[in-house]
């Protein structure tokens, strides 16, 4: 089984490194210092008091590569259609893409029973460059539960969390995400295989939406957020719009908005990653995170105010501080 996971930053360097470890074959796409000190020293992973130092196949190059039995994308949504063409070569007749990637995805609706089967959604998509050129027949979807971070080149600091569920957008258990799940099993991680794999990405989008936006719109950290009462009004809002928009298209929720909200209280003096790439000058997943889900609103006929009130506000930001790199496709 040929693995490569194209963005192995933090969470992709986590993946790659216990893949690794396992004696799976992996092979990384980086870039940059990071790419350079795992090209001459390996990738250091650090759990706890303990290192563990790997050494897979790190390229920046995927022609160099060839074709793959999966490939594990853990860039941000935007930086995807960037590279779509530079992920051919990695594109075999059977390689499966997995969708490691925060926010709403572009296949969302691929494979969808109801009335938006197979619609397209410009604002994580603008023109269907990813559709049609990575393809959603090809897509498993993976929500990711760790925390991680770069603490310098070639070096990953594992935080907490080992679980990537995983789902076909059709629901099936097929033999391709089942061979999936065991491998990552084997290296050590959770990974179930879920049927309806879009239930527990909105329980997590739940969060992404309005945590990430306020907290770029404050500075305050998660916990921060849901103490004051100004902003944990917001923040429900913001939920309770984006519930009826799930329901609308068929999603079960497991938990209840406050239940969702404490959960994120629960973590603590934490800085979302929207304000940690705000901080650092680097463009931010508005357009995933919350755009995409005012365009599902508009789509279903739900009034969204608060979300797109926020939107709105977070994309001025995010313009005036050149944090924005793509014109919002809303």
């Amino acid at each position: 089984m040929k693995i490569c996971i194209y963005g192995a930053g933090a969470i992709g360097g986590l993946l790659g490194a216990e893949l690794a470890l396992a004696g799976s074959n992996v092979t990384l796409i980086a870039r940059g210092p990071h790419l350079e000190a795992m090209q001459t020293n390996g990738l250091t992973l650090i759990k706890g008091d303990k290192e563990f130092v790997t050494r897979p196949a790190a390229r920046d190059n995927p022609a160099e590569i060839g074709p793959q039995d999966y490939v594990i994308i853990t860039l941000k949504a935007h930086s995807v259609p960037g590279i779509v063409e530079d992920i051919r070569p990695l594109l075999g007749p059977d390689t499966a893409v997995v969708w490691a990637v925060n926010g709403v995805p572009w296949w969302y609706f691929y494979s969808l029973d109801g009335p938006y089967r197979d619609k397209r959604l410009n604002t994580v998509d603008p023109g269907g460059k990813q559709w049609e050129h990575i393809g959603p027949e090809r897509i498993i979807g993976c929500i990711v539960y760790p925390a991680a971070e770069v603490s310098e080149p070639g070096i990953v600091q594992h935080i907490e969390g080992n679980r990537f569920s995983l789902g076909e957008p059709s629901g099936k258990k097929t033999e391709r995400v089942q061979a999936l799940a065991q491998e990552m099993v084997r290296a050590g991680l959770r990974a179930p295989v879920r049927t309806r794999i879009r239930d527990e990405l909105w329980v997590k989008l739940w969060g992404n939406l309005s945590l990430n936006p306020m907290s770029a719109l404050t500075g305050a950290t998660l916990e921060d957020l849901c103490q004051n009462s100004e902003t944990y009004a917001i923040i429900r809002a913001m939920m309770v719009e984006a519930q009826e928009i799930g329901e609308k298209l068929g999603v079960k929720f497991a938990i209840d908005v406050d239940q969702r909200i404490e959960g994120a209280k629960a973590v603590g003096a934490h800085k979302t990653s929207m304000l940690q790439d705000l901080e650092r000058g680097r463009p931010m997943e508005i357009d995933a995170l919350v755009g995409a889900v005012a365009e599902m609103g508009r789509l279903t006929g739900t009034a969204t105010p608060m979300i797109d009130d926020i939107l709105g506000q977070v994309i001025e930001v995010a313009q005036q501080t050149s944090c924005y790199d793509l014109e919002p496709g809303i």
